[in-house]
């Protein structure tokens, strides 16, 4: 079975990932989300789409465990009180949407993910923002919830709809950090468990995936540590500027092949 994982990939490969994954976690621990799309848009570039899902699946779990450990449990519970709609959508659709990624083609995958990846980064990057009115609250919670979830069960990543609805509400930035914290720590159970089901993670794939968590973590402790010595605003408009860049080319594959 081992021999089985050792052949998913040649070294230079697996060396590869992991210096993709290093520099995801710096990213997840400066700016606080943006892993899973470095990660996924960076592997696919060298590996099969399912391959590069299952490496970052256990990482993922991981980082966001950590992200969530920074806050006390009673700002967590006080978190998942008011976004549980959110929370609940998100969820189900990841557990739902992974059963579907086994099925599909690997241009329509690279489509699923570069379009959503280059579009959401692009309202970010200029800089457009959404007010959603408190009489939408609610009906907004399992709307956005339904495609942040569907999307993440496809493509491993659910973090750019939840920015983008968190700054609609006009949530203020610690308690971004602390809602994307939660959000992502339970969406990252639900990740998981949904390719259990779904079969990405296995026996054979699962040894992969732990592989890639020293360098996930080396990463964080690294974005954590310099964190408070960079221009944060800066840092995220060169990593959006990064996944524009990689969104696209995952377009262009997903048309051209």
């Amino acid at each position: 079975m081992l021999q089985e994982t050792f052949d998913l990939m040649p070294l230079w490969a697996f060396v590869a990932a992991c210096g993709v994954t290093l520099m995801a976690g710096f990213v997840k621990g400066a700016v606080g989300f943006a892993m899973p799309l470095v990660m996924i848009s960076g592997l696919s570039l060298f590996l099969e789409p399912l391959v590069a899902v299952a490496g970052l699946i256990l990482p993922i779990v991981l980082s966001n465990l950590l992200q969530v450990m920074r806050f006390s449990w009673a700002e967590a519970r006080d978190a998942l009180a008011e976004f549980w709609r959110y929370i609940l959508i998100v969820c189900v659709m990841i557990i739902v949407a992974a059963q579907f990624v086994t099925s599909i083609e690997a241009s329509t995958f690279f489509l699923a993910l570069g379009v959503p990846t280059v579009i959401l980064s692009v309202i970010q990057l200029v800089g457009i923002r959404f007010q959603i009115p408190a009489r939408w609250r609610n009906p907004s919670e399992w709307g956005v919830g339904f495609v942040s979830g569907a999307i993440g069960g496809l493509t491993g990543t659910w973090g750019p709809p939840t920015v983008l609805y968190l700054i609609a509400l006009n949530t203020p930035k610690a308690k971004q950090m602390l809602v994307q914290g939660v959000v992502y720590g339970l969406g990252s159970i639900s990740l998981f468990a949904g390719h259990l089901q779904s079969g990405v993670l296995n026996a054979v794939t699962a040894p992969w995936s732990a592989a890639l968590l020293i360098p996930a973590i080396l990463g964080m402790q690294l974005g954590f540590w310099m964190s408070d010595r960079l221009n944060a605003d800066m840092f995220r408009r060169i990593t959006l500027v990064v996944l524009i860049v990689a969104g696209t080319n995952l377009v262009r594959r997903g048309l051209l092949g």
